[in-house]
């Protein structure tokens, strides 16, 4: 499932070669995508237990929000996922979950607490809280009512 959602991550960044058709195949599967990420996004919070730095559903979770990251990102998907019913308070919930699971134990959702001297950031997590800020962003952009909830 990770390297399916890596592969639709290449192909969904690489605006210059997607056909029109294929951004239509995109957007009908952007329901499926934000519908995954909501029932599935509290599993990155069991990354903070060291034991489950492999979880796999965690991993694919936070493939789906890069995927939806870069939807979002494409003006011709974008107006639909903003108006995904739940996509942006689930997106504010795991915010909100993220930050406080950082607070409470080894905050491995930013690049600046998970480094530790010279070694390379290796953690699936890092950056996490900055792809949910990222998607937050995206959801509210020229869109008043998700502003509002925000």
């Amino acid at each position: 499932r990770v390297t399916l959602l890596e592969l639709m991550m290449v192909k969904v960044s690489d605006k210059n070669s997607v056909t029109s058709e294929e951004m239509n195949v995109f957007v009908r599967h952007a329901d499926f995508l934000a519908e995954c990420f909501q029932e599935k996004c509290g599993a990155v919070l069991k990354l903070t237990a060291a034991a489950d730095s492999e979880d796999e559903e965690a991993l694919v979770t936070i493939r789906l929000l890069d995927v939806l990251c870069e939807m979002t990102s494409n003006n011709s998907q974008l107006e639909h996922l903003q108006a995904l019913p739940g996509l942006l308070e689930t997106a504010l919930d795991t915010l909100r979950l993220t930050h406080l699971a950082g607070k409470q134990a080894v905050n491995i959702f930013t690049a600046t607490h998970a480094v530790t001297g010279q070694e390379e950031v290796s953690h699936p997590a890092v950056g996490f809280k900055s792809h949910l800020i990222r998607l937050i962003g995206n959801l509210c952009y020229k869109n008043k009512e998700n502003q509002d909830k925000v």
